[in-house]
């Protein structure tokens, strides 16, 4: 899971893309980079760290052009070194690139890389598919660009939003290009002076001030050049399976995508979560969001039972997202800064800790203990998803399922567990109905869209047990 920007026609692309990676760094904030190209050549800045401290002091000054390709990095495949930062670029053809996702077919994509003479230099799993890509764009027109995405359809699994600037009959271009079910997000839209923007999220065009277009199509290349119409060839189309969890957990509730206003989506999983509440019996005074993803569907849960809506945490609005930290002990020595209790809200009171998913369990186990510090008389925890059953290997950082605590912990021991008097999770059918949109929630359901293969599934995790983040 990341964040990604694309530009075309845009005075010095470089100060844009950083604009918009900043209104996508929730999205990855361990490592950041831009590329531009300028009269032929190509500019790359990439570094571990956050977008306003990668680009401080004259960083952004060494990247001129109008066209410009950025990054935030959240590695779920590779470590987190700078050589897997993105963007990545190839000389021959000249292919500037990054991505969105994860790739589950790695090992047989160098296979027959390497077959051909090519060798993949990082484990960052964009490169293979630049240079899938790459080695399909045999000449520098429109219909082998079309050409060398339908080679990426055809060799690469998996789930990938990608953004690329190449030359196209001898000037730059933009091109943007979703896997079939479109799993992982993508979005485009236009300036008023005719330049083009893609991004994994409309927050970044609305921070550009650009007019939103709508989503990438899964499936399609799209071909954008300044004060030209979008060209979009539609190449292989599934049915979509988007990928639930961006609604539930990653997306800013400010973004739209195609089902909606993310903050909307939330709001009405929390009114059903709030009628499955009710219909266990349950009593409470109080309904607290765990900040900030949770809020809105705490907002609604508290309006379905009437029951007062209280911010029972205080934030360390510098403190980034625990869920995307590198390891266990980052994360619960990140949430001991991230969030400190308001005794007065919760002390003596039957309170419902609303949050958006149970993981690994560990989170909530110490947030549990934070309340229980204030003396409340009860504590119940509500999810607004299911429990997390099963492995994600499409860009969410879970993929083995001895990780997932709902998968190892009988459902009758979660609130011990948990230290808590009751947990509710949001049920499968309840997510489905509500959200209606077709979305991939494998690891909820265990259906996945995209077939992994035992062995895909075993390179993953072990790619990822090796230092992966």
């Amino acid at each position: 899971m990341c964040g990604f920007v694309g530009l075309i026609g845009v005075d010095q692309a470089s100060g844009a893309a950083a604009m918009a990676l900043q209104a996508l760094q929730h999205r990855g904030q361990d490592a950041c980079g831009i590329g531009t190209v300028h009269q032929g050549r190509v500019h790359i800045y990439k570094e571990l760290g956050m977008v306003s401290q990668v680009f401080a002091g004259g960083a952004l000054s060494s990247l001129p052009g109008t066209a410009a390709i950025g990054h935030v990095r959240y590695p779920t495949v590779g470590a987190g070194v700078r050589d897997d930062t993105q963007p990545f670029h190839t000389r021959r053809p000249g292919v500037l690139m990054a991505h969105n996702g994860n790739v589950t077919n790695v090992p047989q994509l160098e296979a027959w890389l390497q077959r051909r003479g090519i060798r993949v230099q990082s484990q960052c799993d964009v490169e293979p598919i630049m240079l899938v890509f790459a080695e399909g764009l045999r000449g520098n027109k429109v219909e082998h660009v079309i050409d060398a995405v339908r080679d990426v359809f055809d060799q690469v699994r998996g789930a990938y939003t990608c953004a690329a600037v190449v030359e196209i009959e001898g000037e730059d271009a933009l091109v943007a290009f979703r896997d079939p079910y479109g799993v992982r997000p993508g979005v485009y839209g236009r300036s008023a002076g005719g330049a083009w923007c893609v991004a994994s999220e409309s927050v970044a065009l609305d921070a550009l001030g650009f007019e939103s277009g709508g989503e990438i199509p899964p499936g399609s290349v799209m071909i954008l050049r300044p004060n030209q119409p979008a060209r979009i060839e539609s190449i292989r189309r599934a049915e979509s399976r988007r990928c639930i969890f961006e609604r539930i957990y990653f997306a800013r509730p400010d973004s739209r995508m195609e089902d909606g206003r993310v903050f909307q989506v939330r709001w009405d999983l929390g009114a059903r979560l709030g009628e499955e509440w009710r219909k266990r019996g349950l009593q409470a005074d109080v309904v607290v969001p765990v900040p900030d993803t949770s809020r809105p569907a705490a907002q609604a849960m508290a309006e379905t039972l009437g029951l007062p809506f209280r911010e029972g945490f205080i934030k360390n609005r510098y403190s980034g997202r625990t869920f995307i930290m590198p390891d266990a002990i980052a994360r619960q020595n990140a949430l001991r800064l991230k969030l400190n209790p308001i005794p007065e809200i919760m002390e003596g009171k039957r309170v419902i800790l609303v949050d958006d998913s149970v993981v690994r369990g560990t989170t909530v186990r110490r947030l549990a203990e934070l309340v229980r510090a204030v003396k409340p008389k009860e504590v119940h925890l509500a999810i607004f998803s299911p429990p997390v059953r099963n492995p994600c290997f499409y860009g969410i950082d879970m993929p083995s399922k001895d990780e997932l605590v709902a998968a190892r912990v009988p459902e009758a021991d979660w609130a011990r567990t948990f230290g808590v008097d009751s947990v509710t999770f949001l049920s499968v059918e309840g997510l489905r109905e509500t959200t209606r949109t077709p979305s991939c929630m494998a690891c909820f359901d265990g259906v996945y869209p995209i077939p992994v293969s035992p062995e895909e599934a075993a390179a993953i995790v072990a790619d990822r047990r090796g230092g992966g983040v």
